[in-house]
């Protein structure tokens, strides 16, 4: 092994976030390649390249979702026509329809569309959404017995019933019709509904595949829309724009349809028709903004009226024009969050009637109520995340990389908001989270949030015989358990993360897309970015890096944030951008030299129209981590280290050039330009990996270095 050294870079590490840094690999060639396709620079090419978008037909599909030809949604979902059948015969009869609806922001907006739809086409139908204080997630006896009772003929469920097999099972015995629509995983026992739509039922090759729930409410809604005749603009564009609300708000996949469609509703948000999403943008403070690639531009609503059929193939270009629209980041961070926030902790009626009214004063009214009670919420997350820091630094910081999970559980905690408290701790502390609260002094209820190498889900199933309710996915979950089996729960999740993780894990994973120099960052690259547009899950904002930086400003503002001034010098020229660091108060000052991970934000101040940086991770400057464009190929050298002898060179490793240093066991470690994780072993393919800002790798780094430089 490399020995351990101290070394003066340990102080300042402690002054900058504690990540590991993913640089993807750069193809350069592949990335020319594409240029003549998309008319894009290589440098963007690059970003298509990193999300999977290699052939010349991926990136006109990927550029301009409107080529795409849509499948039929009949043709794929096994279950629709009987659905709309369903539906169909109750409008004619006069029966009635109730809806299942969920309190998180994908069910409730799923619960408004369909409201709004049936209503539209002259159905008699109600809702009810179970409560999430009370009863807990998705439809229940009690909600299908009061259904019955109020002579409903068909329950239709929204983003919840894949998993209700004893509810529904009652249902069928009431001689109650039931269609399930939901998006969560199948569960090894379907329930015995009429009818079930769920993309996972899908073949993973479906376009649908990645719908949410408003997703599967949105098709099943402009299927029987088209059936009945009745679809026009009046029927379509709110029901786009509520698509388009849940989908981002749920935090759905941004690729196959839900690109498609996301991208048409965001234009269509700023001038909404439904008078409840104007008044939450007017009270949230959203503004439009002139972006995205303008492929709706010159279209009316004939075209957004036939969704599932394909649309003219526009040209290809960087320079397209542009339209008013919102991003993403406007519904998951202004408009989402306060809708979710009436779920977690207010009444949901407010945000159905919110979504289905047209009364301007009562919109007004709801979205005022929506403000209030997500600043409550904002407030109990600071309570409870200050609350919980001290927790876990006063009882647990000592062994949390034994431990490799951190399970909190305190006392008058709200559990509609630890699962936001969860994700912060795991930005914070970088290992899996499993937070809960006392619901009384027998029972606990809880949530988890994971990282990339753990599995949520898998860990409660490792757990199930000390839980009562849990369920999840890969990334997430919830449960509850008895209180006397807190302590076997936190052994046993200590058992599987350590079977699962290493200490290489344990911290918070920073993907990057490529490098950029700031000479580089202008308007016109933050308008070719637009082409990548919109961006969310499995479609990330881009993310770039530049090395050795100098901080020539720096103040804290706010809530703890820091705006600061970054420059690089290039050729003898200094180049100076301003930059903002949300959340980063534990890390002023920063250094003065440190490389950046970053994305780019517009400012528009006083009409002044600037490029600036949201800066997402920072390092030591990579001067510490091998910089080695300045040595050749096969440059090599020895040297003496802690009186023991080493060899070194510089090889080539695909694009990239590669440090391997050799110890006298004859263990190398190499490292790739730009890389904060190294390979360590006799050969590459048993090699593990390590992390080279530790202070005992970055000092026999710098000493190869040394010698290096010697030997030019």
């Amino acid at each position: 092994m490399l020995e351990q050294v101290p070394t003066t870079a340990t102080n300042i590490r402690r002054r900058l976030p504690n990540q590991r840094w993913q640089i993807s690999p750069q193809k350069i060639e592949l990335a020319q390649n594409l240029t003549k396709v998309t008319n894009l620079s290589s440098l963007l090419n690059q970003l298509l390249i990193n999300r999977g978008i290699e052939t010349p037909e991926a990136a006109q599909a990927f550029l301009n979702s409107e080529s795409i030809n849509l499948p039929s949604p009949l043709e794929e979902f096994p279950d629709l026509a009987v659905s709309l059948e369903l539906l169909q015969a109750c409008i004619t009869c006069k029966e009635k329809i109730a809806i299942c609806g969920d309190y998180d922001a994908d069910g409730m907006t799923s619960t408004a569309l369909l409201l709004r739809s049936l209503r539209w086409l002259g159905a008699e139908v109600d809702y009810a959404i179970p409560s999430r204080m009370h009863e807990g997630y998705g439809i229940n006896k009690r909600i299908v017995e009061e259904f019955h009772k109020e002579g409903v003929k068909l329950i239709l469920t929204v983003d919840n019933g894949i998993s209700a097999f004893e509810p529904i099972s009652r249902a069928r015995e009431l001689n109650l019709q039931v269609i399930v629509t939901d998006h969560h995983d199948i569960p090894q026992q379907l329930p015995p509904a009429n009818a079930i739509l769920n993309p996972k039922l899908l073949p993973e090759s479906s376009i649908y595949r990645g719908v949410a729930g408003v997703g599967v409410a949105y098709i099943l809604a402009i299927s029987l829309a088209q059936q009945l005749g009745q679809a026009n603009s009046g029927i379509i564009r709110p029901m786009l724009e509520l698509f388009t609300l849940g989908t981002i708000a749920d935090l759905a996949p941004l690729t196959g349809v839900n690109r498609r469609w996301v991208k048409r509703g965001l234009l269509q948000l700023p001038k909404s028709q439904l008078v409840g999403i104007q008044a939450l943008i007017q009270v949230s403070g959203v503004q439009a903004r002139h972006g995205g690639q303008g492929e709706m531009g010159t279209r009316g609503h004939g075209d957004v009226i036939n969704n599932f059929s394909a649309s003219p193939r526009p040209k290809l270009s960087a320079s397209a024009k542009v339209a008013s629209s919102l991003k993403p980041e406007d519904i998951g961070f202004r408009l989402g969050p306060r809708i979710n926030a009436i779920g977690r902790i207010g009444d949901p009626q407010i945000v159905i009637d919110l979504l289905t009214t047209d009364d301007m004063g009562i919109a007004l009214e709801k979205a005022m109520q929506c403000e209030q009670i997500n600043q409550h919420r904002q407030q109990m997350c600071e309570q409870i995340e200050q609350e919980a820091i001290a927790v876990v630094e006063t009882e647990y910081l000592t062994s949390l990389q034994e431990d490799r999970v951190l399970v909190v559980v305190q006392p008058n905690w709200h559990h509609g908001v630890i699962g936001i408290v969860a994700s912060r701790l795991v930005e914070r502390y970088g290992v899996p989270v499993f937070i809960g609260t006392f619901e009384d002094d027998k029972q606990i209820r809880g949530s988890a949030r994971g990282i990339p190498e753990f599995h949520v889900f898998e860990a409660l199933e490792y757990c199930q015989d000390l839980l009562g309710k849990f369920g999840g996915h890969k990334a997430a979950g919830g449960f509850s358990l008895p209180a006397e089996n807190l302590v076997a729960l936190r052994s046993r999740l200590v058992e599987f993360a350590n079977q699962c993780l290493e200490i290489q894990h344990l911290k918070p994973l920073l993907k990057i897309d490529a490098e950029a120099n700031l000479n580089q960052i202008n308007q016109e690259l933050y308008q070719q970015l637009h082409a990548l547009e919109p961006c969310g899950i499995d479609n990330p904002d881009p993310v770039f890096w530049t090395a050795n930086v100098q901080v020539i400003e720096q103040q804290t503002v706010g809530k703890g944030h820091i705006k600061l001034t970054v420059a690089q010098t290039i050729d003898q020229q200094q180049f100076k951008i301003k930059a903002i660091a949300w959340r980063w108060r534990d890390y002023f000052p920063l250094p003065q030299r440190i490389d950046i991970a970053y994305k780019l934000r517009e400012n528009n101040f006083n009409g002044n129209t600037s490029i600036e940086l949201e800066l997402v991770g920072a390092r030591v400057a990579s001067q510490c981590y091998a910089p080695f464009t300045s040595y050749t190929t096969l440059s090599k050298a020895a040297f003496e280290y802690n009186h023991r002898q080493y060899s070194c060179g510089i090889y080539q490793n695909g694009f990239l050039p590669e440090l391997r240093i050799k110890n006298p066991d004859g263990k190398v470690l190499a490292i790739e330009q730009g890389k904060i994780v190294g390979l360590l072993g006799n050969n590459r393919q048993d090699a593990k990996e390590v992390d080279i800002s530790q202070p005992h790798y970055d000092a026999i780094i710098q000493a190869a270095l040394r010698a290096l430089e010697i030997s030019k």
